[in-house]
């Protein structure tokens, strides 16, 4: 468990922290949370992205969220889901955090979510949307600064019957974001899925994927490959000469946590996202700036929903001039009263965003920067296909 004291040095700056509306919390009264991502293995970039957002966003709160002195413990779950399960427990139990947040991967959320909520802890999810928790499964005490599982790859979807591509192979790891991947694409898509393929979560050879492609000649090939997975895929696959032969769809396996692996064999590849770093705002503009400058790399997708994550829970804290009263503390939430990445952003019924979701591209922004930029908006303004289930 890595513990990082987010709060800063007892300066007379820090004594002074102001509000910019309401009263002042009792100086008594901290904030401690418990921030959950995965930081072992090939997928740990993604955890770190999220983490660096998040912790971003509590720096340039001068380290008092919402004007309270903040504590963010940071814990590696290591795509674990049982040893998530321990750690989560350790968080609440001994800990005694007042909310938690981050979890990159479904597996994880499918196994930590129900004791969370059910301590009636506050949880902001700044990645991970599985299905069960934005339909029946939802709870007044999950909000998510990220999307529901399905809906970057309905961007692709849509894409795919846009560019009128009849059959398509869909790929994607055998466990629930993997399914909610191929569900999301497969819902807008008016063309035939030839082949669904399901790998082993982490699998990093995709020799046998790539010749079943390869025989099946499709119109294009949609996958779902994160962190690692995508990297090996992107590479095996430009090495097989596919790249010019059939078209290389997909969502949060072409950004900027792969492409400084893959770098030029991933440039001009589509996929799609909610927020890229040219979406042209104040607060995207300065999120981008700051990112790079505190840690030397650009910024994906992980990073931005961490950053939301952290500027959520500093407006609502601040406008509920504390966290004593929890359930007005969550109806400060519920109303968003953040200016997000993203522009346009508000809650659904079931506490998951409501935003727009762009068709993306790799490119080279310089020498050794290598990034994906918003190129079309696919969908303005809309909600995940599993609000109208939620029954809060």
């Amino acid at each position: 468990m890595k513990r990082i004291l987010t709060a800063l040095a007892a300066t007379a700056f820090a004594g002074c922290a102001a509000l910019s509306a309401g009263a002042v919390p009792s100086k008594a009264e901290t904030l401690k949370i418990g921030l959950l991502a995965t930081l072992s293995g090939p997928p740990a970039v993604l955890g770190q992205h999220m983490r660096d957002g998040f912790l971003l966003g509590v720096k340039e709160a001068d380290g008092r969220l919402g004007g309270l002195e903040t504590e963010v413990i940071v814990v590696d779950d290591e795509l674990k889901p049982d040893a998530a399960i321990t750690k989560v427990q350790g968080l609440l139990e001994r800990d005694k955090v007042d909310m938690m947040a981050g979890v990159v991967f479904s597996n994880v959320m499918m196994a930590v979510y129900r004791p969370i909520i059910e301590s009636e802890t506050i949880f902001i999810g700044a990645n991970s949307g599985p299905s069960p928790i934005a339909g029946r499964g939802c709870s007044p005490y999950f909000f998510s600064t990220s999307w529901q599982n399905d809906q970057n790859h309905e961007v692709m979807g849509r894409y795919a019957s846009d560019q009128n591509y009849g059959n398509v192979i869909v790929m994607a790891p055998n466990y629930q974001a993997g399914k909610d991947a191929i569900a999301g694409f497969k819902r807008h898509f008016r063309g035939n899925v030839v082949d669904e393929i399901y790998t082993k979560l982490g699998q990093l050879d995709f020799s046998a994927e790539i010749a079943r492609i390869a025989d099946e000649q499709p119109d294009a090939v949609f996958t779902f490959m994160p962190g690692g997975m995508g990297v090996n895929l992107v590479k095996q696959y430009s090495q097989a000469g596919l790249n010019g032969l059939i078209p290389f769809l997909s969502a949060f396996t072409v950004d900027e946590t792969t492409l400084p692996a893959t770098r030029d064999m991933a440039v001009g590849l589509y996929g799609g996202a909610q927020w890229a770093a040219n979406l042209d705002n104040e607060a995207n503009n300065k999120f981008v700036r700051d990112f790079e400058n505190e840690y030397g790399y650009a910024p994906s997708l992980y990073a931005a929903q961490g950053y939301d994550a952290a500027r959520l829970i500093h407006e609502a804290v601040k406008l509920n001039n504390g966290i004593s009263d929890k359930q007005g503390l969550l109806a400060t939430l519920n109303a968003a009263p953040f200016e997000s990445v993203r522009g346009d952003f508000r809650f659904n019924s079931n506490q998951f965003p409501i935003q727009d979701f762009y068709l993306v591209q790799a490119v080279q922004r310089s020498k050794d920067v290598y990034i994906t930029e918003a190129v079309e908006k696919v969908f303005d303004d809309v909600g995940d296909s599993y609000a109208g289930s939620c029954r809060m």
